[in-house]
């Protein structure tokens, strides 16, 4: 696709997207992560937003094209790096306190995507946040739906639910890992803050 289009999903220049990427922002529930890992990077546009919330970032793809235009969207980011490597079998050491997984799953088929679900789970600090948004409608290319791995996710035991946006276009769902206490300041943005 990229070998086409440099940008096949014109994920810089439409409105849908910008809109999309400022809800995604806006679900975060920390103003700011130490460690963040995102992979399916694609043009790095999302990237780019993220690593104004990151003091690191850690970003994939598997299209080599798209990566080099992320660098050079993210040429002046030295605490973001980039890599070329693939899902499923690819997971990366260490651990993040925010991993985002961004119209990805549904590429996978249900068992990878149970695979990748366990792994950024695994991967999570306490009190990490996992972020999911996906595109809804069915796609003959997608192995699943967005809806169909959004329920995947819900229904993981190592994950509750802190918030949640659902549009006909897309589903978007942040987590915590569900075996850590369930303080009010993990599960609450105003509890965090002191507001209840």
């Amino acid at each position: 696709m990229y070998a086409h289009r440099p940008d096949p999903w014109h994920l810089a220049e439409r409105w849908y997207e910008q809109r999309k990427y400022a809800l995604t922002l806006a679900a975060l529930p920390e103003p700011h992560y130490r460690s963040a890992f995102e992979p399916g990077c694609s043009v790095g546009v999302l990237s780019e937003l993220l690593a104004t919330r990151c003091r690191a970032l850690l970003a994939w793809d598997r299209e080599e094209t798209a990566l080099a235009q992320a660098r050079g969207r993210l040429a002046d980011s030295p605490h973001v790096t980039l890599q070329h490597r693939a899902l499923p079998g690819d997971w990366p050491a260490g651990r993040f306190d925010l991993v985002v997984l961004s119209e990805l799953l549904y590429y996978f088929t249900a068992e990878d995507s149970a695979r990748i679900l366990h792994r950024a789970v695994a991967s999570l600090e306490p009190a990490g946040t996992l972020l999911l948004v996906h595109w809804r409608p069915e796609v003959a290319d997608h192995a699943q739906t967005g809806d169909a791995v959004h329920r995947q996710a819900r229904a993981h035991p190592g994950l509750t639910r802190v918030a949640e946006h659902a549009e006909p276009d897309f589903l978007l769902d942040v987590f915590v890992r569900a075996d850590l206490p369930a303080a009010p300041r993990l599960l609450s943005v105003a509890a965090a803050e002191g507001l209840r």
